[in-house]
């Protein structure tokens, strides 16, 4: 076992030889748009994306599914030749899965890749002096909320199933190319981006600083905050990790509170070089990925996160 459940990473690597390990994960929820073909996309993007996090290339997935006994199977079909779409984008080969009935939808994938044993990208190896790219915007969680309250506007309803519905393939190609120098890596999922690099501080021995007015925020995502649509998997982000931030200088509530919002298939946060973060934008950008540098990584200190 190379990665496992010790310092909380996106998924686990078991080593088969020298040449080659397994990386596996396993990931589903409810549907958070109202689409189902959508909804099936969305959850095969999620469910592939800690595999690309730790610099891995799926290859087989197991559809995992709860659906209620007198659903409409029409919905289901829907449902499963989204995320069939997805894996098909990624070439990851759909090889089963299982059901059972649930009156409440679900749906998602266990997937299983290969990686090079020697090219693990984990969330616990960032070093002091490390930039930190961040290559999907937030807001996923927030305007989730406001689409289920019927109060969502098309614009950001139309950015947010972008994002969801893209692959972080792109991103984790370029960044596994030995010429960056990245160090450490992880997806930005439920626990919000503070959730996911206070893991990545604490298992790296390290600290971080984000720039609040540097980091990417979808549409309609401030909006939504103001307007009090804000789901409980923020205000459980918050609760948790927010006793490991120190905030410096004015930083508008609506920003602070994006910092814990759940996302759901986000991008990757990358610790990289910091001499090779200009270049990493560079081929991020020309690969249309909207990355942005958003903080830096400094020694150990406290507060383990400041924010300005």
């Amino acid at each position: 076992m190379l990665v496992g459940f010790d310092k909380a990473d996106d998924a686990g690597v078991y080593k088969l030889s020298a040449e080659q390990a397994l990386v596996q994960t396993v990931d589903f929820f409810t549907p958070i748009v109202d689409d189902p073909f959508t909804f099936g996309a969305i959850a095969a993007t999620n469910a592939l994306s800690d595999v690309y996090a730790m610099g891995g290339r799926p290859l087989t997935a197991l559809a995992l599914v709860c659906f209620p006994e007198k659903g409409d199977l029409d919905v289901l079909e829907r449902i499963l030749a989204g995320g069939l779409s997805k894996m098909i984008e990624a070439g990851c080969t759909v090889v089963g899965g299982h059901s059972i009935r649930d009156e409440d939808i679900k749906f998602g994938y266990s997937v299983t890749g290969t990686i090079d044993p020697q090219r693990v990208f984990t969330n616990s190896a960032a070093k002091a002096g490390d930039a930190l790219i961040l290559t999907k915007p937030l807001g996923t969680g927030v305007i989730s909320t406001a689409i289920k309250k019927a109060k969502a506007e098309q614009g950001w309803i139309d950015a947010a199933t972008q994002s969801m519905t893209t692959l972080n393939r792109a991103a984790a190609e370029i960044m596994a190319r030995p010429e960056f120098g990245v160090h450490a890596a992880t997806d930005v999922t439920g626990f919000g981006l503070i959730g996911h690099a206070r893991e990545m501080a604490l298992g790296s021995g390290v600290s971080l600083r984000i720039h609040s007015s540097s980091v990417p925020l979808m549409p309609g995502a401030a909006d939504c905050v103001r307007q009090g649509f804000v789901p409980g998997g923020l205000k459980n982000n918050r609760e948790f990790a927010e006793c490991h931030v120190g905030y410096e200088g004015k930083i508008a509530d609506e920003a602070k509170a994006l910092l814990f919002d759940p996302q759901t298939a986000g991008g990757l946060l990358i610790s990289v070089f910091d001499a090779n973060a200009g270049k990493l934008l560079s081929a991020l950008h020309a690969a249309r990925v909207p990355a942005a540098r958003i903080g830096e990584v400094v020694a150990a200190t406290k507060p383990l996160i400041a924010v300005d």
